[in-house]
């Protein structure tokens, strides 16, 4: 059975970071939209970059934190090199 990988501390911090900078963003986008739509209706346009980052997001956090040793891929390599 694959063991799981410890993420370390850069992969951790790099995560954070990206959290901290998405967060941030967002609520910049949400107050810039909200002061174009005081007056009138004003397409949700940030709702679509949020989605797409949110998405990149949750697969950073995928990769940081539920990753696994592949053996299969030692052995891809050993073949690799006497090929």
């Amino acid at each position: 059975m694959p063991r799981r990988i410890v993420p370390t501390g850069g992969q951790k911090r790099s995560f954070l970071i990206h959290f901290i900078v998405f967060a941030i963003a967002t609520v910049i986008m949400v107050m810039i939209h909200k002061k174009q739509g005081e007056h009138h209706w004003a397409y949700p346009w940030h709702a679509w970059i949020i989605a797409a980052w949110a998405l990149a997001l949750v697969g950073h956090g995928c990769s940081v934190f539920t990753n696994y040793e592949d053996h299969g891929m030692d052995e891809f390599h050993r073949q690799e090199k006497q090929g």
